[in-house]
């Protein structure tokens, strides 16, 4: 029964609330109030802090969220090896990756990835926000750039170079910039991240970092979205090369500015430190450092 209250709390503390926790494991508000009135009581400690509108952790909910995350990670792992076997790669797999990156690149390697290993499932969460990875309880995460979390553990896969580029069409209609500052004045598809755009684009002009505000008419959360803004010739993007690189190539969308580009970002995976890695789980890994080196 500690192991559902356990589980219990972390969807509470991922979804938000008591009544979408319980939504989400088919439980009435009266069985999950008395289900976390008998955890705390368990622990003699109160874990969350409740109005009539949000949630927020107590100190002893924050530990007990690391704690938990270990332990019932820990106990899949066991169950997965009694069931399946120390040497098969099998079970469930939750991961998260930026929305552009994952719909048109770790898609097609996790088709491939379960192709090849049948008794894995993938659960995908895809998104441009920050993800607290633990208290999702994902198995791990694809992310860009330095992290400041250090309960994390890193593998480089790649560096990640941010391309200026924009449609043919828009292009013709509107010329090619050909310095950083000719941005301000051209349409630029911005990217939100929480509650601000990135309108502030970083360039290397004569040996040193420098930033060129810029400003356009669509703005969004969504990577794939501004992509594809881009492609249907609605102004200027700056994309990580995995995300468009293929349209490079293909003549869909025309680098621009390159001389002036920073140096380039880290892509990396990243997981929990106090998590288990399933065999399942590292070989997912391999497989994505494999493709992206390649």
């Amino acid at each position: 029964m500690l192991i559902d209250n356990l589980s219990l709390f972390l969807r509470i503390v991922e979804k938000g609330g008591l009544a979408a926790g319980g939504r989400e494991m088919g439980l009435s508000p009266a069985t999950v109030s008395e289900r976390l009135a008998a955890l705390e009581a368990h622990y003699g400690a109160r874990l969350l802090n409740r109005t009539t509108r949000s949630i927020s952790l107590t100190e002893e909910g924050r530990e007990l969220v690391a704690g938990a995350q270990r332990l019932l990670a820990e106990t899949e792992e066991l169950e997965a090896r009694i069931r399946l076997g120390v040497e098969r790669i099998a079970g469930p797999i939750r991961l998260s990756a930026p929305s552009d990156l994952g719909r048109n690149r770790l898609a097609r390697v996790v088709n491939r990835f379960l192709a090849a290993n049948p008794e894995v499932s993938i659960d995908l969460h895809l998104g441009d926000g920050y993800v607290d990875v633990a208290a999702m309880g994902l198995d791990m995460a694809l992310r860009y750039g330095d992290l400041a979390d250090s309960s994390l553990i890193v593998k480089r896969l790649a560096g990640s170079s941010r391309i200026v580029c924009a449609a043919p069409a828009y292009l013709q209609r509107n010329g090619i910039p050909q310095y950083p500052q000719d941005l301000e004045q051209h349409n630029c598809l911005l990217m939100r991240f929480g509650m601000d755009a990135d309108r502030a684009w970083p360039f290397e002009i004569d040996g040193r970092r420098r930033v060129v505000t810029v400003q356009g008419d669509r703005v969004a959360n969504d990577g794939d979205l501004v992509r594809r803004w881009a492609l249907e010739g609605y102004g200027i993007v700056r994309k990580s090369q995995w995300d468009v690189m293929e349209d490079i190539e293909a003549g869909r969308l025309v680098p621009l500015l390159r001389e002036y580009e920073v140096p380039p970002l880290g892509l990396q995976v990243v997981w929990p430190v106090a998590r288990i890695q399933p065999k399942r789980v590292r070989a997912l890994i391999d497989m994505l450092a494999e493709d992206f080196q390649s």
